[in-house]
């Protein structure tokens, strides 16, 4: 049985599904309990020349796909958390210092992200007021981030959010909405600044 049939069985079965989460996730901490993360090297694929830094905190339990392509980096200080989607990253690609990453997210080859940057395919669902916001559960939208983006220092890219090729971000803009190929956005919420 390869890893796909595997997950797609376990999704399957709800209570062999809480069992897993519970065995393999820290309740309180929300990220995987020690015995797993020093299993990570089984179950994450990195690609050939790539770097995580030690102080990366790596929230990527088995059952969501992690993968870094050849000669990618995820510098020190960022956060990458598959909990609740795929995190894949592309070749040649650098995470910078103090990223944030929580998936479903698809980063592509020859991305740049500077220092501070929260890309999040995650929200937090609040709409009925007669439940406390933690019991609402969340919902997640796919992030994509093309080949050949710069992301400037302290960039927010939110849910549902698909970022064209070759575009740059500003620093400090909040992306809120898909911005197309060869342009400039920033600004909050950010717009187009520059067609390429």
């Amino acid at each position: 049985m390869n890893k796909e049939d595997f997950r797609t069985q376990i999704k399957g079965s709800p209570k062999v599904k809480q069992l897993l989460d519970y065995l393999i996730m820290n309740q309180r901490d929300a990220r995987p309990r020690w015995y797993i993360r020093l299993l990570a090297p089984l179950y994450q694929h990195r690609g050939k020349g790539s770097k995580i830094y030690g102080s990366v905190r790596m929230d990527t339990p088995p059952y969501r796909r992690f993968a870094l392509g050849q000669h990618s980096v995820v510098e020190s200080y960022s956060c990458i958390n598959n909990a609740v989607g795929d995190v894949v990253i592309g070749d040649h690609t650098r995470i910078g210092i103090h990223n944030t990453i929580i998936g479903p997210v698809t980063i592509g080859n020859h991305v740049n992200l500077a220092q501070g940057i929260t890309v999040t395919a995650l929200n937090h669902n609040f709409d009925d007021t007669t439940k406390r916001i933690d019991e609402q559960g969340i919902a997640t939208k796919p992030v994509v981030i093309s080949d050949d983006v710069w992301i400037g220092a302290n960039a927010v890219i939110l849910p549902g959010v698909t970022i064209g090729r070759h575009v740059v971000v500003a620093a400090g803009a909040v992306v809120t909405k898909d911005v197309p190929d060869n342009t400039i956005v920033g600004g909050v919420p950010a717009t187009i600044i520059k067609k390429l």
